[in-house]
């Protein structure tokens, strides 16, 4: 495994994570939402960011990778659970956003454990 997977502030996965929370959490700039949208994309969006920040700082932090997993679920449910979906705009950004953060978490999780090993062998 090379190297880097276990630097701070060098895995692209998490990169593409604060990326996609930073995305989610504007989106309401510049699409039509009602309040719950509103609100619900831009808590998804930070806690997805905040994640990926996490993830960066302690590229070790398995459980981070879990935990954007269930977030990105989260976005992608949210259009249903929230009541938004007749927002095409906002839902589309939802489902996206939702399913890249899934894949971008469980492509990332075999690079956080090999990470995490390699921290509990030092």
């Amino acid at each position: 495994m090379p190297e880097t997977t276990a630097r701070p502030w060098t895995r692209p996965h998490d990169w593409a994570e604060v990326a996609l929370g930073v995305v989610l959490a504007l989106t309401p700039i510049w699409m039509a939402t009602n309040n719950a949208a509103m609100w619900t994309m831009v808590v998804l969006g930070a806690l997805i960011a905040i994640d990926g920040l996490a993830s960066l700082a302690m590229p070790g932090m398995v459980y981070g990778e879990g935990i954007q997993i269930v977030l990105g679920a989260l976005a992608f449910v949210s259009p249903w659970v929230m009541g938004y979906a007749e927002l095409t705009g906002a839902a589309w950004s939802s489902w996206i956003i939702g399913v890249l953060t899934v894949v971008a978490g469980a492509a990332a999780l075999p690079v956080a454990n090999a990470a995490h090993r390699t921290a509990s062998q030092h």
